[in-house]
């Protein structure tokens, strides 16, 4: 998608362009205004556009266009109709309208025969009226963080036997290619070495081996002094993301339906590698780790069983009782591995439980973690971005959901009704495993896909790029 931009009034935009004008009446395909086709997309009243409204309604400016093959487009720059939104500064509000186009404007035709006139895609979108230098600032940056959440879109979306752990890594590799990220991939040898015993048992049932991808963005231009006078950097983010490149639920097999879009289970994975090529991109002045589990979790001969115990490499073991909630397990070996950076915060981000989907339906991620002014921040920073949390406890009175009878912590309780708070299980299984220094578990499975009414393609959301590009700039 291209963006032009003219001080013209829309009235004079070119007859070859599509009018697109916003009103509160209902939505018409088109009206012709002095010879000119526009489309009318209707809204509501104008006071009850709020921010989360503002990004459905960009949005809906070209899913309307798509349907309609409205190749280029032309749209007014004026935000004065919605009185919610004029706090916004400008650079952020043309930010936030660029992102939602080429989000809107994405979907996955990969394994798609072209049609004869080529998919249905905005090609150009010219900016009609006084456009500032920073609004058009915004614009660019707008569009590169849509391009990157496409991009993790694209990633997610592909086929499992197309994105096996090996290509995973080779996908984040290429995501950076050119940038100044540097990643390194550990193979099995490796984590063997190490002691990362619960990648290792996860994948032991697939012919894919696993990998443990590790991408390392130094963007902090400042250092400041260490205790002692000693010069040093600021202590880096962690961002971790779960890899499972196709989960079967290993020996506890899932049923046919729950399979079909487990391709996906690499999602947050993927928003880790594409939060790294974005920070990059818009030379982010602060240090980012990114760490990436990938496995796949299939049944065999050799897969990990229910019953048996796995040494992590914290040293901690897990006792298995359900081969079904892998991911939760290999991400306990990359928690412990992000210690090794000291780090400022972890956030980790992972379509850990289908309850998320039961608790808080598509329309948010969950958010647990035990330290309330981080959580806050973190929550209007999901509204500012997009990318939508919701706080669940991690209260020291669920801890028992996790205490195993013959290992030290359980992948599921061990005791109790198994139904019975999933988020949080999930939730406190990671926490034992991040302790030492301040952790944030988002569970993103609510978010794995999108969600009706939000006018995006079918398939992967791409949550929590923006979000971590969020915390990124201002936590």
């Amino acid at each position: 998608m291209k963006f032009t931009f003219t001080d013209k009034d829309i009235s004079r935009a070119p007859a070859s362009y599509v009018r697109v004008r916003i009103t509160e009446k209902e939505t018409r395909r088109f009206v012709i205004e002095g010879g000119v086709e526009t489309l009318e997309i209707g809204v509501g009243k104008w006071g009850k556009i709020n921010r989360r409204k503002f990004i459905t309604l960009c949005r809906s400016v070209v899913s309307a266009a798509r349907q309609n093959k409205c190749r280029r487009i032309a749209v007014q720059l004026n935000t004065s109709p919605f009185p919610q939104m004029k706090s916004a500064p400008l650079p952020e509000l043309a930010s936030l309208i660029a992102h939602s186009f080429e989000m809107a404007n994405f979907e996955f035709t990969k394994y798609k025969t072209p049609p004869k006139d080529g998919f249905n895609t905005v090609e150009e979108v010219l900016i009609c009226g006084d456009t500032p230098k920073n609004m058009k600032e915004g614009f660019a940056k707008g569009q590169t963080v849509g391009k990157e959440v496409n991009a993790c879109r694209f990633l997610a979306n592909t086929p499992g036997g197309d994105m096996t752990p090996h290509l995973l890594a080779l996908a984040a590799r290429k995501a950076v290619k050119g940038l100044s990220v540097k990643v390194t991939v550990l193979g099995p040898q490796q984590m063997k070495k190490l002691g990362m015993g619960a990648i290792l048992g996860v994948a032991k049932g697939s012919k894919e081996e696993p990998r443990f991808i590790i991408m390392e963005y130094k963007g902090d231009p400042s250092p400041k002094m260490k205790a002692g006078g000693k010069e040093g950097r600021r202590k880096p983010l962690v961002f971790v993301g779960k890899g499972v490149t196709f989960d079967s639920g290993g020996l506890n097999v899932k049923p046919g339906d729950s399979m079909l879009e487990m391709h996906m289970d690499m999602s947050g994975g993927a928003a880790v590698i594409h939060a790294l090529a974005l920070a990059a991109r818009l030379k982010v002045k602060r240090d980012i780790i990114g760490l990436v589990p990938a496995v796949e979790n299939m049944p065999s001969g050799s897969s990990y069983r229910p019953g048996d115990v796995l040494k992590s490499l914290s040293g901690k073991t897990i006792e298995i009782l359900n081969t079904d909630a892998e991911g939760r397990v290999i991400l306990a070996d990359a928690l412990t591995y992000a210690k090794r950076y000291d780090p400022l915060l972890v956030v980790e981000a992972s379509t850990l439980t289908g309850a998320v989907l039961t608790a808080l339906g598509q329309y948010a991620s969950a958010m647990l973690t035990r330290d309330e002014k981080i959580g806050e921040k973190i929550r209007e920073l999901g509204e500012q971005s997009g990318d939508y949390v919701w706080p669940m406890p991690l209260w020291e009175e669920y801890e028992d959901m996790v205490k195993g009878n013959f290992g030290d912590v359980s992948n599921i309780p061990a005791s109790g009704n198994t139904r019975y708070g999933g988020v949080i299980g999930g939730g406190m299984f990671l926490q034992k495993f991040a302790e030492g220094h301040p952790f944030v578990h988002l569970d993103i499975a609510s978010r794995m896909v999108a969600a009706p009414g939000e006018h995006l393609s079918k398939g992967a959301a791409g949550t929590p790029v923006r979000l971590f590009l969020a915390i990124a700039e201002n936590l």
